[in-house]
């Protein structure tokens, strides 16, 4: 199968690239692509050094650079060696521009700048990662967006770190059969309660392989059949007296996830600023 080149450059760190890359990508299963990262090209020597990059091995070029000496450097060599590129910002830029009836400032990385949003970023990973597994159920507790609960391995840790990365304080709490939920975090009415749950069958996978990474061979209650579909339907049971809304992770990506916790914290904070 014929490999096919993809260079990529970006006048910041390339995270949008590469999602944007990513996602497409996925979409084309089997294509054998090897990929070229060219990040932080803000001058013309960066630039060159890019363009020599793309003579060596000729492909698809894809680019996010707001400074339109930059992008006309690439099209015109893409054009020179007639290999495909794409301005990944150029549309939403100008389209942007019409309806704001504004031009664009053009400055590289403005996403990254050390603002109030950025430290809200920081924050929120500092937080959730302070907040894993029910640690401090104190008042500390009453500060978070969101808190989710759910049985063990129903990925609420990796899902807080990444609602985090979007700036949003979230906690977690282990629904644990037989241990009494704690009442301080049950009291709690500003965060958003959200439950995650999961298909017996998957939850036992998840836990065999993370206990065979722990050098835990033996079996265990952990991953009875019977007793872990109990834990669910115990867990559901209690998820349903509290009224919190239950995502179902068996088949979703932590990403996945993470869009319908932020949609429903929308809907929760838009309730909260209509009882005030």
């Amino acid at each position: 199968m014929k490999k096919h080149h993809i260079h990529l450059l970006s006048d910041s760190t390339g995270g949008t690239l590469n999602s944007v890359v990513k996602a497409c990508l996925a979409q084309f299963e089997g294509a054998e692509v090897e990929q070229h990262f060219w990040p932080l090209v803000r001058s013309q020597s960066q630039l060159l050094q890019a363009l020599e990059g793309i003579s060596k091995k000729p492909g698809l070029v894809l680019y996010t650079m707001v400074d339109e000496g930059l992008a006309k450097g690439v099209d015109k060599h893409c054009q020179m060696m007639n290999l495909p590129s794409l301005s990944i910002l150029a549309p939403v830029l100008q389209l942007m521009s019409h309806y704001f009836g504004m031009t664009s400032t053009s400055q590289p990385g403005l996403q990254h700048r050390l603002n109030e949003e950025y430290f809200a970023r920081m924050d929120a990973v500092d937080y959730a990662l302070h907040h894993d597994d029910g640690q401090k159920s104190d008042s500390e507790m009453a500060k978070a967006d969101v808190i989710l609960v759910g049985v063990s391995r129903t990925s609420k840790t990796p899902t807080c770190v990444y609602l985090a990365n979007r700036g949003v304080k979230a906690a977690n709490v282990p629904y644990v059969p037989g241990i009494p939920f704690p009442e301080r975090v049950l009291g709690l009415t500003e965060p958003l309660f959200v439950a995650l749950t999961a298909s017996p069958d998957r939850l036992i996978d998840i836990r065999r392989n993370r206990l065979k990474q722990l050098g835990e061979v033996r079996d265990t209650d952990y991953l009875d059949e019977l007793r872990v579909q109990e834990e669910v339907k115990e867990a559901r049971r209690f998820y349903s007296r509290n009224g919190w809304p239950v995502i179902d992770v068996t088949r979703r990506s932590v990403e996945e996830t993470a869009a319908e916790i932020l949609s429903l914290l929308d809907a929760h904070r838009n309730r909260k600023q209509n009882e005030v």
